[in-house]
């Protein structure tokens, strides 16, 4: 099987930290607990389990220390190299929506940039792009409305207008 951390972040975003949100604070327990096993059989190798937990603590320990500029605050963003190599217009272009619109600040757009380049993949399409957004946003004190904003931009059949 063929996964990447983004597969396994799914997975547990999914079946645990979803259902139960505290799980997602008490990633010792989930690392070396029952959990490693059902990952291992669920057909995700030890490396990229540990990858994704790793992945998790980079973002768990990158919170925002307030007073962090909203929307319209900030400045451009430019793209270096390797990030327009591994991110498309597309993305790009929703990343500047999502800012423009409140759904993201500065801080926060920085830290899906950096957590999507920590997937270790050769290019990142708009709905991984999409996921890290709301991985991001449930691990952000402070950002319910948003996340429910883009939980239900993805969950949705038809999603609602950013007023």
């Amino acid at each position: 099987m063929k996964e990447n951390i983004l597969d396994v972040l799914l997975y547990l975003f999914e079946h645990y930290f979803y259902d139960d949100p505290d799980a997602v604070r008490d990633r010792d327990s989930l690392r070396n607990g029952p959990l490693l096993s059902e990952l291992t059989q669920a057909g995700f190798s030890p490396a990229e389990i540990s990858k994704a937990f790793d992945w998790l603590d980079a973002l768990a320990n990158q919170r925002p220390s307030g007073g962090a500029p909203r929307a319209g605050d900030g400045p451009v963003r430019v793209y270096a190299e390797p990030e327009l190599a591994r991110l498309d217009g597309d993305c790009r272009g929703f990343l500047m929506f999502l800012e423009h619109n409140g759904v993201l600040d500065a801080h926060q757009r920085e830290l899906v940039l950096d957590r999507a380049m920590a997937l270790d993949q050769d290019e990142i399409d708009l709905d991984d792009l999409k996921w890290v957004v709301l991985m991001v946003l449930f691990n952000q004190p402070g950002s319910e409305a948003a996340y429910a904003w883009m939980e239900s931009q993805m969950f949705e059949d038809e999603p609602e207008p950013v007023h």
